[in-house]
């Protein structure tokens, strides 16, 4: 797990709102913009492209589509105005 203290403004603020909105289990924010630098929707200053980890219990039940709806809605503001990318692996707890 990245530690949160290593991730920029936008990986804590991401961190952060699925915490108070998921209540993970688990829950991982990587940032790897640096894998995209130069690429479309890369910013210079970094924070543009995430992976996100989560295990939580508000996934149970729901399909993989429904998972990831429920995190993009989570993080709405920051797909429209900062993210260029985030893939997410999600799931309930086992």
């Amino acid at each position: 797990m990245t530690p949160e203290s290593e991730l920029g403004p936008v990986g804590q603020t991401i961190s952060a709102k699925l915490r108070q909105n998921l209540a993970p289990a688990a829950l991982d924010v990587i940032d790897e913009s640096y894998q995209h630098a130069g690429h479309s929707g890369s910013r210079p200053d970094g924070e543009s492209h995430f992976r996100i980890k989560i295990v939580a219990e508000a996934f149970r039940g729901k399909s993989r589509v429904e998972q990831h709806r429920m995190v993009n809605a989570v993080l709405a503001e920051e797909l429209r105005e900062r993210v260029h990318a985030l893939a997410i692996q999600s799931s309930a707890p086992a």
